[in-house]
């Protein structure tokens, strides 16, 4: 606990928060100094495949511990997607350079490859899990939080060998050097980081002994750790950080607002949670992308695309039902009905209401008049915890910019919403999307302009046609 005097320089604490915000915004979160743990989107040479034996030929991965270590090291980090951050746009792998933008100016990204000049090469174990787990840089310098190491603190160190021996022996070294932040003095001070460090994150875990044979145990592991979740499905407090880390509150992976997308409530509520979810629901989600539920948006896409498409069966299906354990935000809360009552008035013509107008000239094609659209292709509008969410801050996004199912191995076909923003003003926004959050058994509020006008700015979208 950090003594009350240094409670007085909350206000530099929170410009350090700021900055953890910007860089959660892209979802797959990762790290703005150098040694995270990450993994590229395309595949990257691994030493894995084989090892030179010392008689000069080739021996088998499998009898190779050192392979085995950076296969082991590739899959761990592939599961934590770290390459969302390390690795930027047309770039090397894990080379970083990804700008992230923050309130008060645009932090970049490190280059994570075992290049010696300008990547981690000269990183010893030490330094890497100083990095992962502490937060702590070579230098001495705590990390932007936007190194989730406030979760990779609950990773196992032989994890971390594991990790360390991939990015050491499995990744190409790339030569680039890292870009300085764009963020002006005094706001550029480090020293408050360390503040921000030292209250908030947690104690690192050691070796204990594995519980990974019990399903739930092994769950928690990977969605507390290395899936870092709660980085965007928890809120957070007055200095951005994680209002919780662990289950013991309901505030765990209760939701939380990320780059102007909701990520959604995980927890057991009927309504805008997991609650009416099987297991099975959860993990062809988190597989392919869809299920009969709903269907990935957002970053929660580029999460599914590069990271736990590529887990094996056995953990999704760990923590599908770790997922299914956390108890609801409201234990009062009951699954809603469907009714029909929408669905017979659009297909008479009777609701003449603007949003019942909009619905049916811009969604109705896809998403019919029953709200119930086409499973795995067009997803439902009845019933869906997207949609009956408090927050309706992703459906107006989705609404304005338009969005895109990420394609896996599973389900290969993907499908693409078009963005209203040139096309539909804010009142019509607001008033379709009224409109759904209260018709097929729905029950969330209403959508006012003000709330469109505000995510359109932040969006970047077109300004509202003018009529």
């Amino acid at each position: 606990m950090i003594r009350k005097t240094m409670m007085k320089r909350s206000a530099a604490v929170c410009a350090t928060g700021a900055l953890a915000l910007a860089a959660f915004a892209v979802w797959a979160q990762s790290a703005a100094q150098p040694a995270g743990a990450a993994v590229s989107p395309v595949p990257t040479p691994s030493v894995a495949a084989s090892a030179v034996s010392a008689a000069g030929g080739q021996a088998s991965a499998a009898n190779d511990p050192q392979a085995q270590l950076v296969r082991q090291g590739e899959y761990l980090a592939r599961a934590a997607d770290c390459a969302a951050c390390h690795t930027a746009p047309k770039g090397k792998p894990f080379a970083g350079g990804l700008p992230i933008a923050s309130p008060i100016g645009t932090i970049y990204s490190t280059n994570i490859t075992p290049d010696k000049d300008t990547g981690i090469g000269s990183y010893s174990l030490e330094d890497f899990d100083k990095a992962v787990r502490h937060g702590i840089a070579r230098n001495g310098s705590t990390l932007y939080p936007a190194m989730p190491y406030t979760s990779y603190a609950k990773v196992r160190p032989a994890d971390v060998k594991a990790l360390y021996a991939y990015f050491m022996h499995g990744v190409q070294p790339v030569a680039q050097a890292n870009k300085a932040t764009d963020i002006p003095w005094p706001m550029s001070m480090r020293w408050p980081l360390s503040l921000w460090r030292k209250m908030f994150a947690p104690p690192v875990v050691g070796d204990a002994a594995s519980t990974d044979n019990d399903p739930v145990s092994r769950g928690r592991y990977l969605v507390e750790g290395l899936g870092h979740c709660s980085a965007c499905h928890t809120p957070r407090g007055f200095a951005l950080q994680e209002k919780a880390l662990t289950d013991d509150s309901t505030v765990f992976l209760s939701g939380g607002v990320v780059d102007n997308f909701l990520a959604k409530n995980l927890r057991g509520d009927p309504t805008d949670g997991l609650g009416n979810w099987s297991e099975g629901d959860i993990v062809a989600f988190l597989k392919g992308g869809r299920n009969d539920h709903s269907a990935a948006f957002g970053g929660m896409s580029d999460v599914v695309q590069h990271s736990t498409q590529h887990m094996n069966d056995d953990d999704l299906a760990a923590v599908a039902k770790y997922l299914k354990t956390l108890r609801p935000v409201d234990p009062n809360a009951r699954a809603l009905a469907y009714d029909e009552t929408a669905a017979r008035a659009l297909r008479a013509g009777s609701d003449r209401s603007n949003g019942a107008l909009t619905f049916i000239d811009n969604c109705a094609a896809c998403h019919r008049s029953t709200g119930k659209g086409y499973t795995q292709t067009f997803p439902t509008l009845a019933l869906s915890s997207t949609v009956n969410s408090a927050d309706p801050t992703s459906l107006i996004h989705i609404v304005l910019r338009g969005a895109q199912m990420p394609s896996t191995r599973s389900a290969p076909t993907y499908y693409a919403m078009p963005g209203f923003d040139d096309r539909l003003t804010d009142q019509d926004v607001a008033d379709v999307l009224t409109f759904v959050r209260t018709s097929w058994g729905n029950k969330a509020p209403a959508v006012t302009a003000a709330q469109v006008a505000k995510v359109r700015k932040e969006v970047g979208a077109a300004p509202q046609p003018q009529r």
